[in-house]
């Protein structure tokens, strides 16, 4: 009986998102326990790193167990729910108890189809994370394991060692320390024997912070003392020291993870990558506002969202149409500069979960009523938390809009992968020279952020400067046209 009824419960596992994404935080559930399920229906809310979405369950069935509570950052591949597909509502303690135990792998026959995260697409092989436990008969592909491991780790002497795991199979696993890529590239990087480092993520992963704590605990020994150490000096390491001088009515600590923890990464990386530079220009934009109060009475922009942006943007795209070798990426492995024939224009947007860029594919190609719409359903998304992630991905040039908080302007960083970046700062009527008189007029100060690998001073210079004279004169937008 205990047979036949595993057999009709179905662990639906946290999918396979791609793009490089391990992990994803359950936000919300919208089911319990008992509940009935259809194909199709949301089950839960989780966020990855690049946004909040929605997973739909693939069976029909009663839910037999929630495996994890709302708020916990669950690994890919991971089963997250229990479905009893046979319709009879079984108690909640008969589900399976270990979600991420690899028992529950009788039902890994071809599914009809594939769960995946809304926006990503279907994979076509799970990137579940490496076994924890081995048939014992595997013996030569633990070694082979064991090899690759340690040379990554930067003791491959340790893998000409056969002898050992042969001798003592089930001690194989034990040698194998468990990181994540990023980790492991980490200990590389720092020198760090990711055997030597005591774990303390769930179930026996090696953090960033582990990989720290082992180079902090003993900066001047030698490699040679140091693998000595540190198998019992991590032990003694005070590495929860912070939270003893906590002061808990005087502070609060937000942990970093989701869009917010990515951006952080993805910020360092192009501050540190791509060669930054910024020019600034103030330019009277008074035609331009008397433009966008214009356009808001035409018909053909009825029901669309007419603001100083859009004709902006639209100032922009012709900028690189004149200047199209602006509209490029630096592509590091092939020492290439990739010029691209068509524009994504990314529109930063400040969301509750952190800065997020989706941007407008083929913008380049719209009409400005179609720009409108386009600009007016980004924001929208945004704001409700519901941007796509691939929304967000292949952006070309970026717009920053500061100037909606009353900043003047700023010097922004480029979003990875993209040749420009520019901040529009606020508004404001000022003293200003106007046909020989001093007048109050609208004006503002734009900023161009660009990677100086790929883009020169002089080019730069011509795609802001050409932006400047649209939005001081929008007649050029049919002229330059």
């Amino acid at each position: 009986m205990t047979t036949m009824t595993n057999a009709s419960v179905r662990e639906f596992k946290m999918p396979d998102v791609g793009e490089g994404l391990t992990e994803a935080e359950i936000l919300k559930w919208y089911v319990q326990p008992g509940d009935t399920v259809t194909d199709g229906q949301v089950v839960c809310e989780v966020e990855t790193a690049k946004a909040a979405v929605e997973l739909p369950i693939p069976y029909d069935g009663v839910v037999r167990a929630l495996h994890f509570p709302e708020g916990t950052t669950v690994d890919v591949g991971t089963s997250i729910i229990a479905v009893d597909v046979a319709g009879g509502a079984a108690p909640v303690e008969e589900a399976p108890a270990a979600p991420a135990e690899p028992a529950a792998e009788p039902e890994e026959k071809p599914a009809a189809r594939q769960p995946v995260l809304v926006g990503y697409g279907v994979a076509t092989s799970s990137t579940r994370r490496r076994p924890r436990k081995q048939a014992p008969d595997d013996t030569a592909g633990r070694q082979a394991a064991v090899a690759v491991q340690a040379e990554l780790n930067g003791h491959g002497a340790t893998a000409a060692a056969p002898a050992a795991p042969a001798a003592a199979p089930a001690a194989a696993p034990q040698d194998r320390p468990l990181a994540k890529p990023p980790v492991r590239k980490l200990a590389k990087d720092l020198g760090v024997d990711l055997a030597t480092v005591t774990p303390t993520g769930p179930d026996g992963v090696i953090t960033r912070e582990d990989v720290h704590a082992a180079v902090t605990t003993a900066p001047a020994q030698a490699p040679a003392e140091a693998q000595e150490q540190a198998a019992a000096v991590p032990a003694a390491v005070p590495a929860p020291s912070a939270p003893v001088s906590y002061d808990t009515a005087r502070e609060t600590r937000v942990p970093v993870k989701g869009v917010r923890k990515a951006t952080a990464a993805a910020m360092v990386g192009s501050a540190f990558t791509a060669p930054h530079v910024t020019e600034f220009v103030t330019v009277d934009v008074t035609r331009t506002m008397k433009l966008v109060e214009e356009l808001k009475q035409d018909k053909e922009f009825a029901g669309l969202r007419v603001n100083p942006l859009l004709l902006i943007a639209k100032a922009l795209l012709v900028a690189i149409r004149r200047n199209p070798d602006v509209n490029a990426s630096w592509d590091e492995a092939a020492q290439e500069i990739v010029v691209k024939h068509y524009v994504n224009l990314g529109i930063a947007a400040a969301t509750p979960r952190g800065l997020i860029v989706p941007n407008i594919k083929d913008a380049h190609a719209k009409t400005l009523p179609q720009l409108a719409e386009s600009l007016g359903e980004l924001v929208s998304t945004a704001r409700e938390g519901r941007t796509s992630p691939s929304a967000m991905q292949a952006g070309t040039v970026t717009i920053t809009n500061v100037g909606v908080f009353g900043v003047d302007t700023g010097t922004p960083i480029l979003n990875p992968g993209e040749s420009a970046i520019l901040a529009v700062g606020a508004i404001k009527l000022q003293p200003w020279v106007h046909k020989g008189k001093v007048k109050p007029r609208q004006v503002t100060t734009l900023a161009l952020s660009f990677d100086h690998r790929l883009v020169d001073g002089e080019l730069g210079s011509k795609v802001l400067a050409d932006v400047a004279a649209i939005l001081e004169n929008p007649k050029r937008l049919i002229t330059w046209a």
